[in-house]
């Protein structure tokens, strides 16, 4: 519902009031308090359900495991694209009202260090077995895979689909060739 209203309003999440959402959701401003602080816990509760569909998706995702390798991370990049794809007009709120208000904004990076937390494991796991080179810092390259790969995608959001495909494609080898398989001794400079 509130992604409709953004979609199809014209209005940023700033510029929406309760009793749009209110109205949208067929009920009134005062049994919406009853649910929700504020729009920011709407946006909140929204984000988190985003963030757990998108972990899933890019949590199925093993170096060694089925559908694993570069073909299979190029593939999870495109389906977190298209989930991200299907809820850009979500996106783009959180991302505006993570810039102006702090309990989004920690809400948001606390998520991000859930998908850190998981691939720190899968580093260290790729390191025990000699797959992934042991000069790799995994907190540091894992943070750099989020951190990195959530601005691409977000500016990916932000423009056409037609390269998706592409786009996943050259996130997936550029951390398949980075760090997983990255050459040993690679990172010594």
């Amino acid at each position: 519902m509130i992604e409709e209203l953004l979609r199809g309003g014209g209005v940023t999440y700033t510029e929406l009031s309760v009793e749009q959402i209110a109205h949208a959701a067929g009920i009134s401003r005062s049994t919406f308090y009853l649910y929700f602080r504020d729009k920011v816990d709407v946006l909140l509760r929204l984000s988190g359900s985003l963030k757990t569909e998108s972990y899933a998706i890019a949590s199925s995702w093993w170096p060694c495991g089925p559908g694993g390798g570069l073909d299979g991370l190029a593939r999870t990049y495109e389906l977190i694209l298209r989930h991200y794809r299907e809820h850009a007009a979500l996106l783009s709120a959180i991302n505006e009202v993570a810039a102006y208000d702090p309990a989004v904004r920690e809400a948001w990076t606390a998520d991000q260090d859930h998908f850190v937390d998981h691939l720190v494991a899968v580093l260290k796991e790729e390191q025990q077995a000699g797959r992934t080179p042991a000069d790799i810092d995994p907190k540091l390259a894992a943070r750099i895979i989020v951190q990195g790969g959530g601005q691409v995608i977000a500016q990916q959001m932000s423009g056409s689909d037609r390269d998706d495909a592409e786009v996943a494609r050259e996130l997936a080898a550029g951390y398949w060739y980075g760090v997983y398989r990255r050459s040993p001794g690679a990172s010594a400079g």
